[in-house]
């Protein structure tokens, strides 16, 4: 069996769904469906069971069994960015992690994890060991925190594989409201009212050109994926194209696809400024030199992809 946590979300849903591609449908699917519309995300999708996560939760940390597991994807977490209850981030983004590890390493499970770029801050140095990490906000924090904590327990006795996620987009994001894509609001902003809106110059660059490494869940799929079959892949990997782009870029690929629209810039507001990431580009040498070796989506074939399904 497998176990997919958040595996009704973004990124979990996408995995589950290349998973059933794949002819495996022994897969177990965990997440909180307080919010219900999360569904959609996997209809048509195959799965052996489902599991609400205070009560997989619940059950790991009494040591219980489900039988035969190969792999964890822990895709679930906190992804809410503006999110500042501490508390509430810590719990489920780290020592809810925490918790995850510790079944696998009894159960001799492969552990899959999304952690993300945050982890960087406002650094430049997108290396897996680059020193000094700074995290604008607690997210990144969380993240870091568990990237940290792993390293420090050592050598496991089963493999754990930790994807630092960068911007992140494509289908099955929908439900994630505010914390979507910006793929999502800059076709939401043309739906509504024919205007993409992009923050005005700030942090050093023009209008428009703060530069992130965008990549396609298709991509982000293919890697967990990947990780899952090598035996080789172990520890820390970037998981973006390894080339940033800028918002203009974004937001004239979705311009195009959609046939119709146009570009306008606002200021940044001033409570946002001092926790963006401006920039982003993933350095993905430790991920190709592992072994992965397929090509990414660029933006506009990824866009498309993207708004064919909405």
């Amino acid at each position: 069996m497998l176990i997919v946590t958040g595996g009704a979300g973004f990124i979990g849903s996408n995995l589950v769904h290349a998973l059933n591609a794949r002819g495996r449908d022994d897969i177990m699917v965990v997440d909180d469906l307080t919010d219900g519309h999360k569904f959609a995300n996997l209809a048509g999708a195959r799965i052996a069971d489902y599991l609400d996560k205070a009560a997989f939760r619940d059950r790991i940390e009494a040591g219980k069994d489900f039988g035969p597991v190969e792999a964890v994807f822990h895709q679930g977490a906190c992804t809410d960015t503006t999110e500042w209850n501490g508390q509430y981030m810590l719990d489920t983004n780290f020592t809810f992690s925490k918790a995850v590890f510790g079944w696998c390493r009894r159960k001799d499970a492969t552990l899959i994890y999304a952690s993300s770029a945050a982890v960087y801050g406002g650094g430049t140095d997108f290396r897996e060991d680059a020193p000094d990490l700074r995290p604008l906000n607690v997210y990144g924090w969380s993240k870091l925190l568990f990237d940290q904590w792993l390293d420090r327990q050592g050598e496991h006795e089963v493999r754990v594989v930790g994807l630092r996620y960068f911007n992140v987009y494509g289908p099955h994001e929908a439900h994630k409201g505010r914390m979507a894509s910006v793929v999502h609001h800059f076709d939401r902003q043309l739906a509504e009212s024919g205007t993409v809106r992009l923050f005005g110059a700030s942090h050093g660059v023009g209008d428009g050109e703060h530069r992130r490494d965008f990549v396609f869940v298709g991509d982000v799929v293919a890697v967990n994926l990947w990780a899952f079959d090598s035996k080789r892949a172990n520890g820390l990997y970037n998981v973006g194209t390894g080339g940033s782009r800028s918002f203009n870029d974004l937001a004239k690929a979705v311009v195009a696809a959609r046939g119709t629209g146009r570009i306008e810039y606002v200021p940044m507001p001033a409570d946002l400024a001092g926790a963006y990431q401006a920039f982003t580009e993933a350095d993905i040498s430790r991920l190709r030199t592992d072994g992965f070796e397929a090509p990414f989506v660029t933006i506009e074939d990824g866009v498309r992809q993207t708004l064919a399904t909405t």
